[in-house]
């Protein structure tokens, strides 16, 4: 946790002394949060934190996205061969998927008109590049619940309540209905936050003031979470759904074993 949070400082420069002191309170907290949720025997605020990959998977892809888009930024002042290639490939990308109502295309519009094309282009680098590493994700992700039939054989015993700590299965009637109609609204939600989250920027453009890329960590930041956030929501209702399943498979062979028990003892 603390080299993803502190990557953007250290490889984008510019960085002053109070940012920098910023990032490393703040980075300091983020593993000391994740230390204490990880060896507590309790629920907390993660969500599968005893069954992996997922977790490992969504946290690989955002350092992956906040990596790269800090190479991408700091190929503007550092004409090296990583960082040319690597928004080289970011250009490409955004320009394979800048087509009309994309969300790359969402993105870049929330520039102002007075925005130069070299401003155009890091964001539509940046939002390409991160845009393909979210998908990138959630592909490692179904390969892995195809492969290793996450949760039930990975994990061994799944534990919902310490898994899904925000999820009450004791109310609100049938728990197998319940997780597969929040993980409709997760998938539905990630579905639209690409789209959304642009146009709600670009409305609050009026009261903070104009969109701009100058500020390259508040923009590396900005553009991986509008990447990041849709993807995580978009597994985790495929791992509610996965869960779901498995509740009501173990359903059905606890009724065939009762109805087998039943036959024997007749």
């Amino acid at each position: 946790m603390v080299i993803l949070i502190a990557t953007p400082s250290i490889l984008v420069p510019g960085v002053s002394q109070e940012s920098g002191q910023i990032v490393t309170i703040v980075a300091l907290f983020a593993a000391a949060l994740t230390i204490f949720e990880y060896a507590s025997t309790y629920p907390g605020l993660v969500e599968f934190r005893d069954a992996p990959p997922f977790n490992r998977i969504r946290f690989a892809a955002l350092f992956v996205t906040v990596f790269s888009l800090s190479v991408i930024v700091r190929g503007q002042t550092d004409h090296s061969t990583a960082t040319q290639f690597m928004t080289s490939v970011g250009m490409l990308i955004g320009q394979a998927i800048d087509f009309p109502y994309s969300p790359v295309r969402f993105v870049v519009s929330m520039l102002p008109d007075t925005a130069s094309f070299n401003d155009m282009a890091l964001l539509r680098a940046a939002a390409g590049m991160s845009y393909l590493i979210s998908l990138l994700s959630m592909a490692v992700f179904l390969m892995a619940l195809r492969f290793t039939e996450w949760p039930s054989k990975s994990t061994g015993a799944f534990n919902v309540w310490v898994n899904l700590p925000t999820f009450d299965p004791t109310t609100g009637g049938d728990v197998v209905r319940r997780l597969v109609r929040d993980a409709r609204f997760n998938i539905a939600l990630g579905f639209l936050l690409p789209f959304a989250t642009p146009i709600i920027i670009t409305a609050a453009v009026s009261l903070f003031g104009s969109v701009s890329v100058e500020n390259h960590q508040t923009m590396i930041w900005t553009v991986a979470a509008w990447a990041f956030l849709p993807a995580s929501l978009f597994m985790r209702g495929i791992a509610m759904l996965r869960v779901a399943l498995m509740i009501n498979s173990e359903r059905k062979r606890n009724k065939r074993r009762a109805g087998d028990g039943g036959l024997a003892h007749a």
